[in-house]
């Protein structure tokens, strides 16, 4: 009988609820900083303070930038694994090993033309 190699449990992958938890966590909190760039925006404005277009700028930049990186970052998926980057590669090979080899060609089929069999000719 073959001993089967023990699983260590800090190499085992975060599950896909925990995965989907943390990225929902991530969007939240960007989100909540693109709110408060918005409320900063208004509390600028109303106090009037000095350099308030740069103020203002870096606002407007923070609540246009973040909802798009909150999207990119609530999307990804956790790294591959080292054994689905090389099934990848095998995939690709085979692939390329199918397209370069040659195929065997049928035999081409009769042709019927007004119910008469037309043996296709072979000298082509």
């Amino acid at each position: 009988m073959k001993k089967q190699p023990s699983v260590v449990i800090t190499n085992a992958a975060r599950s896909p609820s925990d995965q989907l938890r943390s990225r929902e966590v991530r969007y939240i909190t960007m989100m909540s900083a693109r709110v408060a760039c918005l409320i900063i925006g208004g509390v600028l404005v109303s106090l009037k303070v000095p350099l308030l277009p740069i103020w203002l700028t870096l606002c407007v930049t923070g609540m246009v930038l973040l909802p798009w990186m909150a999207v990119l970052i609530a999307n990804d998926r956790a790294p591959k694994t080292k054994a689905e980057r090389l099934a990848d590669v095998a995939a690709r090979q085979r692939h390329q090993r199918a397209l370069t080899e040659p195929s065997a060609e049928a035999p081409p089929e009769p042709v019927t033309i007004d119910s008469d069999v037309v043996q296709p000719d072979k000298t082509l």
